[in-house]
């Protein structure tokens, strides 16, 4: 057993809280950085499912991409989903820590990983912080070589490991400037559009989102907000592993996307 102070001030320099968006709460959210833990379980989101199996397998902590609580709680009842997951969590004396837009804006971080998954060349932030400039939000980069949309679309569904995915755009044009952005990030259009993009990834976007791509003749590759992160949460437990061997990590094997085809 290893001191959570441990794994949280690891995550901290993975995943700098500074990178961070504003309205975002990251960090160690529930737990004593004092206490011992083992078994760590990571997971995009902190459901029913996930919870229910971080109790059952004596899961010290649970590292969730999306921060449990979000906004501000003022009561800790059974009345609402977040409370009744809060209490669940910590009468079984599970520790939660959320590095969300810190982990989608780092170093090695979830936008980083799908640039190198698309092959994408000379990258940089679409977004930089002031006091970062090499960091930010979003990524944008080039391809080897001009594809169709298309290929690109068969790439990212073998790279995230997808049957399909919605596109927006012209199937003929060739593409080969592309911004990534993972979750639900349709404000990233215009800083796609300023980098000289003609394609932007990301999760999911709004109807109108997607008219505006279309007019502006930038092409959206669509695969879902789950598929566009749950992959790094993969990935995440992996590199604690390798950090810290002594622990015994394994990504959620519950979770699931809520959203289906039919």
């Amino acid at each position: 057993m290893i001191p959570l102070q441990a794994v949280c001030e690891y995550l901290g320099h993975f995943a700098p809280s500074r990178l961070a968006e504003e309205w975002d709460n990251v960090g160690l959210l529930v737990g004593d950085l004092h206490d011992s833990i083992q078994r760590v379980m990571t997971c995009l989101t902190v459901t029913p499912d996930s919870a229910g199996e971080a109790v059952a397998q004596g899961a010290d902590l649970i590292i969730t991409h999306h921060p449990l609580p979000f906004r501000p709680l003022k009561r800790l009842t059974t009345n609402s989903t977040p409370e009744r997951l809060l209490l669940q969590i910590a009468r079984a004396g599970i520790a939660v820590y959320s590095p969300h837009t810190a982990f989608d804006s780092a170093a090695t971080g979830i936008n980083q990983q799908l640039a190198a998954g698309l092959g994408l060349t000379n990258v940089a932030p679409l977004v930089a912080k002031d006091e970062v400039p090499s960091l930010g939000a979003g990524r944008f980069g080039e391809l080897p070589q001009a594809v169709s949309l298309p290929e690109l679309a068969a790439q990212l569904k073998a790279f995230l490991k997808l049957s399909g995915l919605h596109v927006v755009g012209d199937a003929g044009q060739p593409r080969r400037r592309v911004a990534v952005a993972c979750g639900a990030a349709g404000e990233f259009l215009e800083p796609a559009r300023r980098a000289g993009c003609d394609t932007l990834v990301t999760g999911e976007t709004t109807f109108h989102t997607c008219l505006e791509a279309e007019a502006q003749g930038i092409a959206l590759l669509l695969p879902g907000h789950f598929a566009s992160e749950r992959f790094a949460v993969e990935t995440l437990a992996a590199t604690l592993a390798a950090q810290f061997p002594e622990l015994n990590v394994w990504a959620s094997r519950d979770e699931r996307d809520p959203l289906r085809w039919c």
